[in-house]
């Protein structure tokens, strides 16, 4: 399984060096990839089905508990078909519409990542290796979004999506850690058998907002749902497959996966059903004013999503039932949609619904796709869509929550959707030929198969319902936590309140999208209260964070490191100080410390006259002379202590740094009087304070007992296990080895940095000098 999902990333790695490969007509060889991935996980359909659970292990890092689980169950099964399955449709897809393009492997590369990506998080069963997919979906995806990057609303949208699903991963990262300390476990499966207790704990309601947070932004939920339209900048391969299929569901699936585990409480069900009615009805309004097809399927999407959240929340066995039929019905009719819509922008270069109607006399089988999958997104049978939604119409009815007020938001939902699938899928093929788009042709089968194939099951799993109940769905339902041996799809349910639901649906969004066309005038009257749109809203406050954060940097890093370090000073004054005065526990015991002989006296005047010296002279050459006497001065201070390394240590760094002070005085500029005599007042004060509280502290640690614990482990274990006769280097290398490798970062950074600017001043340089070129030829 480990195999299965690093696939993606060896393909993706593999890319860099054999990329120039898929960029010709070899390129529909990358769908290979995802499709011998979706016959992988096919195999698995019979074992699941029978109740089966495979579950694998590898160790990463067993001392805090993280080790590469994965678990291929109901859900992370469907969910596996559907990354593979959709991903190899899209693949094949990619290769005539981007082709020729410069940057087609590298497309192919983002690509692969994803659905490495994906797969990783579906199939997780640690927290934390969970959350580092996550992660990677969210990286991966900027990519793909921000494809075109010579686009700068591209690079926007890609830098929103980013930002918002960034948090979102906060969130869940701050939710894995607060659940480990509640459960003591950061498995899945474990906090499985550990209900009771997560509930119970005081803090559940705060891991239960942590985890909404992450599912809500990653799945467009009101009032996040605005990196999702922006996100259509993408080419349409990217649209089709992160956002009907996959990485917007990856919310959904994250709440489905902690059902049984938070779930079931008042208050996981009533934020998920008032958050899920909320943007499902929001955003299927919305649709009514979009005339660009990609914004109509963009907003129709946040919808769905609505309704899935919303299903989770009704909690029951119908509901859940009714959230795993939708997650196949939304994932064939509108990846079929979004295919279709590519191809019109490929063949025609417009998405404007106002100027598309009479294609299907051009691309008959691309009209087709179109029609069916609007058929199956209107719930018409004999589709799989009017299946799902009978299903959605009962889980509604037998809710114990506000029931009049759930089922008009369904269905008000469901007739908008309706419209909004008409729009996309019908009325682009039917009507008159436009006279601009009489030239255009008919793609090749790469293009118009995928969707023509994804639009066909949505019709064969509507007759055949039973191809998917007992193999996908019914693994699915118990996954979640609910019996699943009474589950029987099928496509008539007989003369019942849902089934006139579905006829009063189908009749009132039929007449609506016969007496609604879209137009510009829609569009322009909802445009005027973009400012009070979430988006907007968030503009604006990330604006005024901006100015605040600006006042506050100005304030406190003006330039000057003197007021740096006398901030931190201050700071940390006034906590120790806190701490000492709150501490009645708090004493020195003077009769502990050894007497004071006279050459520590001496050697302490003599670095006292070096720091007076320094801080008084106006050259700054002896203030780095006097410098170097205090740093002589610790060294003799040292040697008094029986610790001769450490003052060779302190001579060789502090004889180095006076001598580096004195090469680079004359690259400084001259000694500035920057503080007037107030100024070092404050400053003399602060830094007494903060000496005589570094003195008392280090006087009550003298006055502790000394054990002798620690230095005997080290002195025992050193040589056994680190193989060094150096306590101290042993120490520094291998007991304290995470702490060394992040000083060896910063440095590295720093490095960087430094490199970084010294080749921005050769390139200014360069700049110069083409420049005065310039100017001497026009002379």
């Amino acid at each position: 399984m480990l195999i299965a999902i690093l696939t993606g990333f060896i393909f993706s790695f593999l890319l860099v060096f054999a990329g120039r490969l898929f960029k010709g007509k070899l390129a529909i060889l990358a769908s290979l990839v995802p499709l011998s991935l979706f016959l992988y996980f096919f195999q698995f359909i019979s074992p699941v089905s029978q109740g089966d659970v495979i579950v694998r292990s590898y160790e990463w890092v067993p001392s805090f508990g993280v080790d590469l689980g994965f678990k291929l169950d109901g859900l992370s099964l469907l969910f596996s078909l559907m990354i593979t399955g959709i991903g190899f449709l899209v693949f094949a897809y990619t290769s005539s519409y981007l082709k020729g393009h410069h940057y087609l492997d590298r497309f192919y590369g983002y690509l692969g990542a994803f659905m490495g990506a994906m797969l990783g998080l579906v199939l997780s069963d640690n927290m934390i290796t969970l959350f580092v997919f996550w992660e990677l979906t969210s990286i991966s995806s900027f990519f793909l979004i921000g494809f075109n990057n010579n686009n700068p609303a591209s690079r926007k949208s890609a830098l929103t999506a980013l930002g918002i699903t960034g948090i979102g991963g906060l969130f869940l990262l701050a939710g894995a850690l607060l659940l480990n300390n509640i459960s003591g476990t950061y498995s899945i499966s474990e906090m499985l058998t550990m209900r009771d207790l997560i509930v119970g704990d005081e803090f559940y309601y705060i891991a239960v907002l942590l985890l909404f947070g992450a599912a809500f932004t990653k799945s467009a939920q009101f009032p996040f749902h605005f990196w999702l339209p922006g996100a259509m900048k993408a080419p349409t391969p990217v649209s089709t497959y992160l956002h009907s299929a996959t990485m917007v569901k990856a919310g959904i699936y994250l709440l489905m996966r902690f059902t049984p585990i938070l779930g079931g409480e008042n208050f996981w069900n009533t934020t998920l059903i008032i958050v899920g009615g909320i943007t499902m009805l929001y955003s299927a309004i919305h649709t009514l004013f979009r005339t660009d097809l990609k914004g109509i399927l963009a907003y129709s999407t946040i919808s769905a999503l609505g309704i899935l959240v919303f299903l989770i929340g009704l909690g029951t066995q119908e509901a859940f039932l009714a959230a795993a039929v939708f997650i196949i019905v939304h994932a064939l009719y509108k990846a079929t949609l979004f295919l279709v819509t590519g191809i019109i922008d490929h063949q025609t270069h417009t998405r404007d619904v106002t100027r598309l109607s009479g294609l299907n006399k051009i691309m008959l089988p691309v009209g087709i796709a179109g029609i069916l999958a609007a058929i199956s997104s209107a719930g018409i049978p004999p589709s799989i869509g009017f299946v799902g939604k009978e299903l959605t119409y009962e889980a509604s009815h037998n809710s114990e929550t506000i029931v009049i007020l759930v089922m008009i938001a369904i269905v008000l939902t469901k007739i908008l959707l309706l419209y909004a699938g008409f729009v996309a899928g019908i009325k682009p093929f039917t009507g008159k030929l436009p006279e601009e788009h009489t030239n255009v042709k008919m793609p090749g089968f790469i293009m118009w198969a995928p969707p023509l194939l994804l639009a066909t099951l949505g019709i064969v799993f509507g007759v055949a319902p039973f191809l998917i109940d007992g193999p996908i769905i019914k693994p699915v339902v118990t996954a979640l936590g609910a019996d699943a041996s009474e589950i029987h799809l099928a496509l008539w349910h007989g003369f019942n309140l849902t089934f006139i639901l579905s006829l009063i649906t189908i009749g009132v969004g039929t007449a609506l999208y016969f007496f609604l066309t879209p137009s510009k005038k829609l569009e322009n009257g909802i445009a005027k209260y973009d400012s009070i749109a979430p988006e907007n809203l968030m503009i604006r406050f990330n604006n005024f964070f901006v100015e605040l954060s600006a006042l506050w940097t100005n304030f406190f890093q003006n330039g000057y490191l003197r007021n740096y370090i006398s901030i931190i000073v201050l700071f940390l004054v006034v906590l120790v100080g806190y701490i000492i005065i709150g501490n009645t526990s708090f004493s020195i015991n003077y009769d502990s410390l050894s007497r004071v002989t006279v050459y520590e006296i001496i050697t302490t005047l003599i670095l006292i006259a070096g720091i007076f010296y320094t801080v008084f002279t106006e050259s700054r050459l002896a203030a780095v002379a006097a410098m170097g006497v205090v740093g002589l001065s610790i060294c003799l201070i040292f040697v008094f202590y029986s610790a001769p390394d450490l003052a060779m240590t302190q001579f060789s760094i502090d004889t180095l740094t006076v001598i580096l002070f004195v090469l680079v005085l004359y690259k400084l500029p001259k000694y500035l009087k920057l503080s007037d005599h107030k100024t070092r007042i404050r400053d003399g004060v602060l830094s007494t304070v903060f000496g005589l509280i570094i003195t008392a502290l280090a006087l009550e640690v003298l006055s502790e007992p000394v054990s002798k614990d620690v230095g005997n482990f080290y002195a025992a274990n050193s040589y056994i296990e680190a193989h060094g006769k150096n306590v101290v280097n042993v120490i520094l290398v291998d007991f304290r080895g995470a702490d060394t490798l992040i000083e060896i970062s910063v440095l590295s950074i720093a490095a960087v940095g430094v490199f970084g600017l010294m080749k921005l001043r050769l390139k200014m340089k360069d700049r110069m000098r083409y420049t005065d070129r310039k100017t001497d030829t026009k002379k």
